[in-house]
């Protein structure tokens, strides 16, 4: 066994420390803290108010969105101050203000078409006093300015070249030897209806311009017709960009745009509109209104969702909504999006279903609430439930296919075989014809194509690929002839009697329905490229003008 070198004052296996020696106070002193305690002043004794606080007045008072207050409304007036008043009518809340073109609301498209049974805020005006009922609250008037600031608008535009003046469009367009006119009326303020290239000239620019008004959930709201007036007084066109719940139905917000402002919807797409302010607008003569100074609370309306649908129990309904748990929806909706095609997209899975549900994962509560109440109108349908963000709807037992089943709505009354022989609609019913079913306006295009020589309805369905081939061919000859002649004007020595106007008068009003003709062809290529045929100073006027040109 190795042996452990052994040291003096080492011991291995020493005890543990022995207890602490005990605490002399008089040797050494009390050791200080390295903070300071912080010495507080005592709390002042409150001074009690001899002077009670004035109450608060209620023209300050402003309600929550979201208090209990809750008033039952019949219709009819339900609050005035002389001729000013609040109304419940078919169109919700409106207000009455004297010498008022019409009754004014916050919102004029988004208007459910049901009455209000209730108000969520004392009825209160949201436009300025007449006078000033209420205490003054804010800061005192500015000092009027001495400078003279001078007012432009489309009838005395700024000189040219003027610095500080942003650009005021003439009133117009206008054919050459016409000028503008005030005007009182809708249709003197439009004039003359737009040529297509005169629509042409006047969206182009706007296409890729961010100067625009932004619709939302709201619709047509009543300070956004001043904010209309406002792009007016510098364009002809206003832009007008929808988005959201109002874009289910555009015909409506096309509708209002129209009614409220005055002006005329040129051009549409998608969710885009373009509003021409008329030939004759001035901007000092339009219509002023007042202002809305505060947004009112909606009114309370009657439950989109009952327990017991029309025409169901409750039982069904409950199944209904059952099986529509395991449904897929037809379509995912994005917040703020454009849902044109919301409405036939309902109309045609309704065809092979009796429920269709509506994916509305993301959006506000209110906006898909508003989507089921329009889609209840526009479809028709009867909503079942709004749970998990999905609209959930019932066809009705009042539903109708919309594809006819009446195969003589799908054939023309009278049509022309490859023969040249006119065929009645019935004969062609009672043969072996297959029919396709169609609408309206496909039926009305075949029909101008047979009248046309541009479509052939063939009398006999079986023919052989030759025979059909060279009827074909034959019918090819014939409508080219068809397109490229033109009636032709022979003119006898005999006839030579006639005055030189009346053969200008008659080339006039053939030339001027041709225009007309054209426009109407031309209504879709709005954005068509004209080439000119003529090189640029080669025109007689271009002469002229260089020859009084200055050197």
């Amino acid at each position: 066994m190795a042996r452990m070198p052994s040291l003096p004052g080492l011991h291995l296996f020493s005890s543990l420390p022995s207890a602490p020696p005990p605490h002399d106070p008089s040797s050494a002193s009390t050791p200080s803290t390295p903070i300071p305690i912080p010495k507080y002043l005592p709390p002042k004794s409150r001074i009690l108010r001899t002077n009670p606080p004035k109450p608060p007045n209620p023209a300050l008072k402003t309600f929550h969105r979201r208090s209990k207050y809750y008033k039952p409304v019949k219709d009819g007036v339900i609050s005035s101050h002389g001729d000013r008043a609040v109304v419940i009518g078919d169109s919700g809340v409106s207000y009455l203000l004297p010498d008022a073109p019409f009754e004014f609301q916050y919102s004029y498209s988004e208007i459910p078409k049901v009455k209000p049974i209730a108000i969520r805020e004392p009825a209160f005006l949201p436009f300025a006093p007449p006078t000033m009922p209420r205490p003054w609250t804010g800061k005192a008037p500015l000092k009027s300015s001495k400078k003279k600031i001078p007012l432009f608008d489309s009838f005395n535009p700024p000189p040219p070249g003027t610095k500080g003046v942003k650009q005021v469009e003439m009133p117009g367009p206008f054919p050459l030897g016409k000028y503008p006119k005030e005007g009182k009326s809708r249709e003197e303020i439009l004039g003359e209806p737009l040529k297509n290239w005169e629509i042409r000239m006047l969206v182009k620019p706007h296409l890729s311009h961010n100067r625009q008004v932004n619709l939302g959930r709201d619709g047509l709201t009543h300070n956004m017709l001043e904010l209309i007036h406002s792009h007016w007084k510098r364009q002809r066109v206003c832009k007008v960009r929808c988005k959201g719940v109002p874009t289910v139905d555009m015909d409506n917000i096309c509708h209002h745009l129209e009614e409220k402002t005055g002006g005329k919807i040129i051009h549409r797409v998608g969710g885009v509109l373009y509003l021409f302010r008329g030939r004759n607008y001035n901007y000092r003569t339009r219509p002023q209104y007042p202002v809305m100074l505060w947004k009112p609370a909606a009114p309370v309306y009657p439950k989109l969702i009952q327990e017991a649908p029309e025409g169901l129990t409750i039982e069904e309904a409950n199944e209904l909504r059952m099986k529509g748990k395991n449904l897929l929806p037809i379509c995912k909706l994005a917040k703020n999006g454009v849902y044109i095609s919301l409405v036939n997209d309902v109309r045609h899975a309704f065809e092979g279903s009796i429920l269709v549900k509506v994916d509305c994962t993301g959006m506000h509560e209110s906006d898909y609430k508003k989507l089921g109440a329009k889609l209840k109108e526009l479809v028709p349908c009867v909503l079942l439930s709004f749970d998990n963000e999905q609209i959930l709807m019932w066809r009705g037992k009042d539903w109708k296919s919309d594809i006819s089943e009446d195969p003589s709505a799908t054939l023309p009354s009278q049509a022309r075989t490859n023969d040249g022989e006119s065929i009645e609609n019935g004969d062609l019913l009672h043969g072996n014809h297959h029919t396709i079913k169609t609408s309206p306006k496909m039926k009305l295009l075949w029909e101008k194509a047979i009248d046309s020589n541009k479509a052939l309805l063939l009398n006999e369905i079986g023919l052989a690929p030759d025979d059909l081939l060279e009827k074909v061919e034959e019918f090819e000859r014939i409508s080219q002839a068809t397109e490229h002649s033109y009636p032709a004007l022979i003119m006898s020595s005999e006839d030579d009697s006639s005055s030189p106007d009346d053969n200008l008068e008659s080339q006039d009003r053939d030339e001027s329905n041709y225009s007309s003709d054209d426009d109407e062809d031309r209504e879709g290529d709005l954005f068509d490229i004209v080439n000119p045929t003529v090189p640029m100073g080669s025109l007689p006027v271009d002469i002229i003008a260089k020859k009084l040109r200055p050197e």
